[in-house]
């Protein structure tokens, strides 16, 4: 006997096909000018103006190290001649995450205060964090065909898992005495988890985010195997070409991506504990 569950995968995406053409035509639109819009807003910019702009945040951020890095970082990656396609790579990161966000804290906000929904969603985040990246494309391509869109859906498919565990996490980490406090005062659930949960959640609940992030710049990588668009098509044409010498420099530029992006999300939750602190 063998059991066959590649053909129940097969039929389930080909009734998504049939009967839900028009949400996934209208997602599809969406996404795809969201990126092309944010995409465009960064290139319409010189890069130089675009570096200064990056570099004045990160001194908002009040780190002299991070402004360094940035700036060096973004200058380097113009130097290579990878600016146009790390700034597509950068707008799909920024969609991607943002549909992952939007998703992952609410479900793990549910996940935190239910425990049978989060009995019910862990073995389904076991599974999409340990299922190979590759196979995530298979579908998305199916239903959403070549291009930004695919990528984009199938990053937020892969990134999404860290958002909520630890938005959970979080949520759980709150002391009962302090809800209790709020409770004894009169706040209502909702009071409570905006006045008190979230604030005291907040650290574990970034973390989530900045991982979110990482992976989400890892799968756009991955992604231009379906051609999404971005640093990650030079880096998979230099593979392709075995171009050693254009693959070492299209993926120093996805690592000066991410290791800014990376820092910009450390730094963001450090200002918040330091100003928690201040308060």
């Amino acid at each position: 006997m063998q059991l066959s569950i590649g053909n129940w995968v097969e039929h389930g995406v080909d009734w998504l096909s049939t009967n839900a053409d028009g949400l996934f035509q209208l997602l599809s639109k969406w996404i795809e000018h969201s990126v092309e819009a944010i995409s465009s807003l960064f290139l319409i910019m010189p890069s130089y103006l675009f570096i200064v702009a990056a570099a004045l945040l990160a001194f908002l951020l009040g780190r002299w190290s991070l402004t360094l890095l940035t700036a060096i970082g973004l200058l380097i990656i113009d130097w290579l001649g990878y600016w146009i396609p790390t700034m597509n790579t950068l707008a799909l990161v920024i969609v991607s995450t943002v549909i992952s966000i939007f998703i992952g804290i609410p479900l793990g906000i549910a996940c935190g205060k239910f425990n049978r929904l989060s009995r019910l969603v862990k073995p389904i985040l076991d599974f999409m964090q340990t299922m190979p990246a590759f196979v995530y494309l298979l579908p998305a391509v199916f239903l959403f065909g070549l291009g930004i869109v695919p990528g984009v859906i199938a990053s937020i498919i892969f990134a999404v898992p860290p958002t909520i565990r630890l938005t959970e996490l979080g949520i759980r980490q709150v002391p009962h005495d302090m809800i209790e406090a709020a409770s004894a005062f009169g706040s209502t659930s909702m009071q409570t988890l905006w006045k008190v949960q979230l604030p005291v959640a907040m650290p574990t609940l970034m973390a989530g985010v900045n991982q979110t992030i990482m992976l989400t710049l890892s799968m756009v990588v991955i992604a231009s195997m379906i051609g999404a668009q971005g640093i990650g098509t030079e880096v998979y044409r230099a593979v392709t070409m075995l171009k050693i010498g254009k693959g070492f420099e299209a993926g120093l530029s996805v690592v000066l991506l991410a290791i800014i992006l990376d820092r910009f999300s450390q730094h963001s939750l450090k200002n918040r504990k330091t100003n928690k602190q201040g308060a």
